[in-house]
């Protein structure tokens, strides 16, 4: 199929590259434009940005696509179906309506459940279960479309956002493969009941609170591992904690229904350690 991508982070290379090896003809990427990044602000490519490049993939960088310019040049690609993947910007009706398919999304999500942002955090935050990866016709409202194929993956207690983030990349871009073997079939409306909203994550929203349960602080450190990563204060210094578990090893600090154990811990200014690695150099830890 003649494509268009769109897509920005590093979870939807995954996806462009299954296009690629699955033989479809990738004439377009589009992709956030670059932003400053590092100690000399030096303008960076976005992930998908520099995968395509390295391909021969053009790429395009609007900042929106709501110009009747924007939306003639992206319908003069005559593409058979788009793939977007965690682009970035909404997709007005004229660019869901131009190529010949539609446009199709990878949702790392078991649509209806944790519409929006940031689906993995917020399923291991919520003590979900199960997650997994929708794929979706798009429509104009908030991940609302008609679900073409979904898969399931356990959340167990040692899923990470970092973990399960890679899982359901790949399985995301293995369902979208599948989907285009057939991009006319209309796919299943989205039940009305188990709708909820996975909003963006607040950086104010990662400090610990050890007066909630040892599962609920675990969920927590959990689902925010790597980014933004949860933390507390230790003898006055700020740590992040990037892994958790249920456990009275040490280092572990009581909750208000047991005791959680911190797995991987990152003092400021300091790389990630493990938990026998971090208290050679904080021997006693003590909340402050």
């Amino acid at each position: 199929m003649r494509l268009v991508f769109m897509g920005t982070p590093d979870f939807a290379v995954e996806t462009l590259k299954a296009l690629l090896a699955a033989g479809h003809d990738v004439v377009c990427v589009y992709s956030q434009p670059p932003k400053p990044a590092g100690r000399g602000m030096a303008l960076k490519e976005t992930p998908v940005h520099i995968f395509a490049a390295s391909k021969g993939i053009e790429v395009r960088t609007p900042v929106s696509l709501k110009s009747p310019d924007e939306q003639a040049r992206f319908a003069a690609l005559n593409a058979d179906a788009a793939v977007v993947v965690a682009y970035g910007l909404l997709l007005p009706k004229t660019i869901l309506a131009a190529p010949k398919f539609g446009c199709f999304n990878v949702h790392a999500s078991l649509l209806p459940r944790w519409r929006g942002a940031a689906p993995i955090q917020r399923a291991i935050m919520a003590g979900d279960k199960e997650s997994g990866a929708s794929i979706m016709r798009m429509e104009e409202g908030l991940d609302t479309g008609p679900v073409m194929e979904m898969a399931a993956v356990p959340v167990t207690a040692e899923t990470t956002a970092a973990s399960l983030h890679d899982e359901l990349a790949t399985l995301g871009a293995k369902l979208m493969v599948d989907v285009l073997q057939n991009p006319a079939a209309h796919g299943t409306p989205q039940p009305t009941d188990g709708v909820t909203y996975a909003k963006k994550i607040d950086k104010a929203e990662a400090r610990i609170d050890f007066a909630k349960s040892a599962v609920d602080v675990r969920n927590h450190i959990n689902g925010l591992s790597p980014f933004p990563g949860a933390w507390c204060m230790m003898n006055g210094a700020r740590v992040k904690v990037l892994e958790a578990r249920l456990s009275t090893d040490a280092p572990s600090f009581p909750c208000a229904d047991g005791p959680i154990h911190f797995v991987k811990l990152q003092r400021e200014g300091k790389g990630v350690m493990d938990a026998a690695t971090f208290l050679r150099g904080f021997p006693n830890p003590v909340l402050t």
